[in-house]
């Protein structure tokens, strides 16, 4: 099995610790990046942490993983979650375990929000649980590894 799992984030996540503190905190990327590093490292994974604004990108860097052998993938798509059949369609296409990650509460803000499409391939979804969802997902997909061998 690999031990390098992607972890994905979508648009306006580059903003961080200064797009509306009072939903998302003060946590920047580089933050995440870090604890996500930290806590990989620990559980014996290596990491390739990507963001991007374009959907077009985020594809790719899902057929990357695939191509690489990933032994699994943590996406917070953004706004995409709630739109993008072709993310989902790159997830499904490349069979490597995900889990979706949302720094706020989804069902808590907008109903349009209360919807995504990644989750339909997803094996688990946290949200609500500021940047800690990052580490939380880590830990989760080792677990989802460590059962199915």
């Amino acid at each position: 099995m690999s031990n390098l799992i992607y972890v994905l984030n979508g648009p306006n996540l580059n903003l961080l610790g200064t797009r509306e503190p009072g939903i998302y905190g003060d946590a920047t990327l580089a933050s995440v990046e870090t604890a996500c590093r930290d806590r990989a490292g620990e559980l014996g994974f290596e990491i390739e942490f990507f963001q991007s604004n374009s959907e077009g990108a985020l594809v790719d860097k899902i057929h990357e993983a695939g191509q690489a052998g990933a032994a699994g993938l943590i996406i917070n798509a953004g706004a995409y979650s709630h739109t993008s059949i072709a993310l989902l369609d790159a997830i499904r296409g490349t069979g490597l375990p995900c889990v979706e990650v949302h720094i706020s509460n989804i069902f808590t803000r907008e109903k349009f929000r209360h919807h995504t499409y990644i989750s339909l391939v997803a094996i688990g979804v946290i949200c609500g649980l500021g940047p800690k969802g990052y580490t939380l997902a880590i830990e989760g997909l080792k677990d989802h590894l460590d059962r199915v061998g």
